[in-house]
This record gives structure tokens, C-alpha cells and sequence, in this order.
């Protein structure tokens, strides 16, 4: 290729040393630990050594610094290579990798952010092309700036469907920043890969999906480095750099055997690190020292105190769908804040978050049906704080990416979900679109902020308490219209409920959210017209649960508590109550949620047979009371 200057030879060699170096560090380090995957680290450490000393730009003093290039390392189990290139880069003395594994120590089995040269968490496989997908998105879209982003698969990962969403997604965006490399060394952990080394139907299947595939032997410096530079040069399509490598390369009577994955080399050490010193130049120092950014050329980025452009503006008693209200909220954060961005797989115009995309089209991405690629795009665009990305879709269909969602809670990721049509009161769709499990599952991810809001008001509000949250956010959103109950200039907050239909009287607590608040809150007007007082409280957030509000109110109301959610009845709504109120004596608990699968149905037949509705709730309070 034109204006490719081939290396000198004594760089070559340089590299190579610094190649084995990293054998030799990811060898003693697993020794220490007694575990690890050293024959792992081996087979990628010529591509690591050309990465981190002649290909990529970055500060060694600021390892996120935004303009530097981006390195993912998908196949996590792989760590201890990747923390001896940093070693060997100056980030930290090489001794500190003996570490590696120890209770107290950031340099972790599998790479976790607690480490500054780290992005994401990574190790549970698949997940990694599409965070890098979101970084070079937001590069190449937002940044406009020069830095590249790298990838490396592991061959055995790549069967994971994950992997080829996010193929699929970097060939539609043309995301010509990003290189994918695949380590290809054969061997997955119990057996041989699929493939193998049958590199020309790896060439195949990428040049299918729109990638400029190249082919190398994974262990020829020369090759990897010449393969960078026409990544680099290749404009609109993503290049994917198939190495052909050797699992326990350079490690002899190990090398490209079974057996040898996930354990450190025990008595097989001491004879291969001799080996590897052996084949050293120089023993001593590196003389290659890594490269700065290409340029300082990322814009400073301020995504602090996002406000909505303008209050909400419903009248008391309009009905409006919290879905329609998420829209409303989502435009105006972006108005106030040019880094908000939306994320949707093909649900736009039921979730709402077309708006935005009819409002400002550069700040919504669509990333199709693909869920598992929809949320780890999203951990990739929120990387280094670039953007403040809201992901939709169906709350139910979030399920296909839990995965996703709870290794964004090991990266400290900062995604704000929102999931619509929650709940049997989607009515005839029936239950495969119903989410009925949403709330268990994002109340069980560690950090997670679920916002279940009862009308548009308190949609709009919890939008934009969620852009300025740390962590992952989650807000329940549902399909029917219903009557706006806040005034628009109420303020919320986090951890605390809204009591409504208060009095000194009151002889039941009655919590509900979403669907169900109103219905309790029908209940609440029929059981006075017959002399009971119901409290009705609104919970807001269903993590964090107001528990001392709940435990004041419920005591206010002689003990009695009637929670109802659109949900099935493990981990949503009751559960949280039945937390709060655990070690409180003389409160009891009756939960009325959705028992079996439900069927198709209008939603007002759907409410009442599941037990939801005024009536239901109505008949619980009068048992209750009549009981205690």
C-alpha cells in the first residue's frame, strides 16, 4: 500500500520482546494466583505489543483521556495480557501484577472499571464489539474527533448472536473508526471451535456483513502492523482483523494443546519462562515508549445538571399515557443539553422516543431488533461521560438483555432505560409483550434506580432526575391513557413517596404505582363512600422504596398495607414493601399482583380478572379490615 513505510527490523524485534514480556508477566502473575488463563494471554500478545507500541495513541499519564484511542478487550478472560501491556507501558510497576487476583486488588480475574485504564467490565463474552460499537458511534457522530477504537474477540465468543448484532450494527453506521480483531487460536475451553482455523470462512461471513476483513498471522509483527495501518485507512466500513494465532503460543509442550484452558502452568512454569527469556534481545527495559493522542481534538463535554427546557404543562384530569409523557421529557432534556442522546430497537413509535428523533435526527440511533446490541451500544456511548443515552423498548423484551444490564452495573455505567407496555393493561396484545418480570429484574441489579411514575407530571420529572443520576436508571412506563393527578409545578424526589386521600381516619394503606395507583386511588373514593378511609400512596421510585414512609404511613393506618402492581407478584412492588417493613411488628401485608400467565384482553377485562382493579382492591381492603 502507498505511504506504508515497512518497520525497521530492530522495531520488529523490539516488539517481539515486548510480546514475550507479556507471555512472561501473564505466566507469573497466574502462578501467583494460582489460576488464570495464561495460555489465553499468549496467543494475543503480538497483537497487544503492536496495539500499545505502535498503533495506538494514548496517554500513559491519562488513560481516558477523550481524545486517545479506545481498547476493548471482549474476551475479558485475557486480563492478565492486558494488564502486563500497561505494566509495560509505565502505568505501574510490572511487580504490581503479581497482585493479580487478590482479594483488595483492582487487578481483577476479568477487567472491571475499579481500574483507570478501564472502560467497561468484561469477561461475560459477546458483550464487547457493541460497547465499542457505542464508543465509535459517538466518535465518529458526536466527538467528530480523530481517536480509533479496537476490539478484540475471541474466536470462541464469536459464536455468541451478540457478537453479530453488533457486526451488523458497525457495518450499518459504516463506523470506519473501529477495528474488530479476532483472536482466532482454535480452541475454546472444553473443545475445539466450531471453525477451527478455517480462515476463509471467517473472511466470508465478515465480508458478508459489510466489514473489510484482513487476514494475518496473528503472530507476525510485521503483518499486524501493516494490517492496522490499512484499517486505518479504510473509509466506509468497518475493518475486522482475522488473526490466525496459537492458544499457548511460544509456550513448548503447551502450545495449540487441549486441556491447558483457564490454569495457570504450575510445574510447566519455571521451564517456559526460560524459554520465553531465551528468545528476548533484550532482556532490560523496553525502548519503545507508547504514543500520545493523534490529537487533542475531543470537545470538552458538560452533561452536569440537566434540567427540562421548559416544566410539564397537563391539566389535572387529562389523560395522557406516561409512554406519550417519556417522549415529551425526552425532547426536553435534549433541548437543555446537546449530549442527550435516544436509542431505540425498532419500538420508536410506541415508546415515544421518535420524538426526539423528529425533533434533533442526529441524537437518535436506531439499532433495530436486536436488544442485546441496543443496550451495550448505549454502555459504549456513555463511556469517558460523552453522551447521556436513553434506551426504550418494550419493558419485556429488556429481559434478552440482562446480561447486558448487569455487566453495565460492573462497568459503573451511567444508561437510563425506559421500558413501555408494561403489565396485562396492554390489554389484547397478550402476555409474550406484557413486562411482568421488569421490575424484579432491575430492582436485582446492584445501583439501580427503577422510577415507576404514576402520571405524565411525575414521568417528566423522573426523566430528568434520571439524566442526572449515576448509575443504571430504569423507568416504567405504561401503554393506557391515564388522568394527569399531579399539579405541574410538584417536585419529586428520589426515595420518597406521595400520599394521596389522607385523613386522621384512615383504617388501610393502599400502594400502588403506575396502572394501579389509579385504580387504588377509585377505591380509595368508593370505600369512603362507605365509611372506611383509605390512604393512597404513590411510591415514586420503587428503588430505592421509601421505607420510613411506608413503615409511618402504614402505623398512621393501623398496620394494614394492600399493595397492587401490574406485575407478577416475586420481586416487583410488594416485595420491596415487604422489605421495608420486615422487622416492624403489627403491620401486615396483603399483595395483589398478577398470579398466573395472563391471557389477550381488553385491558379493563385484564385488570379486574388478574385482581388489579378498583373493585378487587376494594373487596382486599374490606377482608382485610374485617380480619385484623
Amino acid at each position: 500500500m502507498a505511504n506504508y513505510h515497512k518497520l525497521e527490523a530492530k522495531t520488529v524485534d523490539e516488539l517481539k520482546d515486548i510480546a514475550n514480556k507479556i507471555r512472561i508477566h501473564s505466566i507469573t502473575s497466574t502462578q501467583t494466583a494460582k489460576s488464570g488463563h495464561p495460555t489465553s494471554c499468549s496467543s494475543i500478545a503480538e497483537i497487544l505489543s503492536v496495539l500499545f507500541f505502535n498503533t495506538m495513541r494514548y496517554k500513559v499519564s491519562d488513560p481516558r483521556d477523550p481524545s486517545s484511542d479506545r481498547f476493548v478487550l471482549s474476551k475479558g478472560h485475557a486480563a492478565p495480557a492486558l494488564y502486563a501491556a500497561w505494566a509495560e507501558a509505565g502505568l505501574f510497576p510490572a511487580s504490581d501484577l503479581k497482585n493479580l487476583r487478590k482479594f483488595g486488588s483492582d487487578l481483577e480475574g476479568h477487567p472491571t472499571p475499579r481500574l483507570n485504564f478501564i472502560d467497561v467490565g468484561t469477561g461475560s463474552l459477546g458483550q464487547g464489539l457493541a460497547i465499542a460499537n457505542g464508543m465509535a458511534y459517538v466518535g465518529k457522530n458526536y466527538d467528530k474527533a480523530n481517536y480509533r477504537v479496537y476490539c478484540l474477540i475471541g474466536d470462541g465468543e464469536s459464536a455468541e448472536g451478540s457478537i453479530w448484532e453488533a457486526l451488523a450494527f458497525a457495518s450499518y453506521y459504516k463506523l470506519d473508526n473501529l477495528c474488530v480483531i479476532f483472536d482466532v487460536n482454535r480452541l475454546g475451553q472444553s473443545e475445539p471451535t466450531a471453525l477451527g482455523h478455517d480462515m476463509d470462512t471467517y473472511r466470508k461471513r465478515l465480508e458478508a456483513f459489510g466489514f473489510n476483513p484482513i487476514v494475518v498471522d496473528g503472530h507476525d509483527i510485521e503483518q499486524i502492523v501493516k494490517a492496522f495501518y490499512v484499517a486505518s485507512n479504510t473509509k466506509e466500513k468497518p475493518t475486522a482483523l482475522l488473526a490466525k494465532t496459537y492458544k499457548g503460543k511460544n509456550f513448548p509442550k503447551i502450545e495449540d494443546l487441549e486441556n491447558w484452558h483457564g490454569k495457570a502452568l504450575g510445574d510447566q512454569a519455571d521451564r517456559v519462562i526460560q524459554h520465553l527469556q531465551g528468545l528476548l534481545k533484550n532482556p532490560g527495559p523496553s525502548q519503545i515508549h507508547p504514543l500520545k493522542p493523534l490529537k487533542d481534538d475531543a470537545p470538552a463535554v458538560d452533561i452536569t445538571n440537566i434540567k427540562l427546557a421548559s416544566p410539564p404543562s397537563y391539566k389535572i384530569g387529562e389523560l395522557v399515557a406516561t409512554r406519550s409523557a417519556y417522549g415529551s421529557a425526552l425532547v426536553k432534556i435534549a433541548k437543555s443539553n446537546p449530549r442527550v442522546i435516544a436509542l431505540d430497537g425498532d419500538m420508536k413509535n410506541s415508546t415515544f422516543s421518535e420524538n426526539l428523533r423528529k425533533y434533533d435526527p442526529t441524537r437518535y440511533i436506531e439499532c433495530f431488533i436486536a436488544e442485546q446490541s441496543l443496550v451495550g451500544t448505549a454502555i459504549g456511548a456513555a463511556c469517558r461521560d460523552r453522551t447521556v443515552p436513553f434506551i426504550s423498548t418494550f419493558a419485556t423484551f429488556f429481559t434478552r438483555a440482562f446480561d447486558q444490564l448487569r455487566m453495565g452495573a460492573i462497568s459503573q455505567s451511567n444508561i437510563n432505560v425506559v421500558g413501555s407496555h408494561c403489565g396485562v393493561s396492554i390489554g389484547e396484545d397478550g402476555p409474550s409483550q406484557m413486562g411482568l418480570e421488569d421490575l424484579a429484574m432491575f430492582r436485582s441489579i446492584p445501583g439501580c434506580t427503577v422510577f415507576y411514575p404514576g402520571d405524565a407530571v411525575a414521568t417528566e420529572r423522573a426523566i430528568e432526575l434520571a439524566a442526572n443520576t449515576k448509575g443504571i436508571t430504569f423507568t416504567r412506563v405504561s401503554r393506557p391513557a391515564t388522568p394527569v393527578l399531579y399539579s405541574n409545578d410538584q417536585v419529586f424526589q428520589i426515595g420518597k413517596a406521595l400520599i394521596h386521600r389522607k385523613s386522621n381516619k384512615d383504617q388501610v394503606l393502599i400502594i400502588g404505582a403506575g396502572v394501579t395507583l389509579h385504580e387504588a386511588l377509585n377505591a380509595s373514593i368508593e370505600l369512603a363512600k362507605g365509611g372506611i378511609g383509605a390512604r393512597v400512596m404513590d411510591p415514586f421510585t420503587i428503588k430505592p422504596i421509601d421505607k420510613d414512609g411506608i413503615i409511618k404511613n402504614a402505623k398512621e393506618c393501623g398496620g394494614l398495607i394492600i399493595v397492587v402492581e401490574d406485575h407478577y407478584p416475586e420481586g416487583g412492588l410488594g416485595e420491596a414493601v415487604l422489605s421495608a417493613v420486615a422487622l416492624e411488628k403489627n403491620i401486615i401485608v396483603k399483595h395483589l399482583a398478577v398470579q398466573e400467565v395472563p391471557r389477550s384482553g381488553p385491558p379493563n377485562v385484564l385488570i379486574d380478572h388478574y385482581g388489579l382493579s378498583a373493585k378487587k382492591i376494594i373487596d382486599a381492603a374490606r377482608e382485610l379490615i374485617k380480619l385484623f
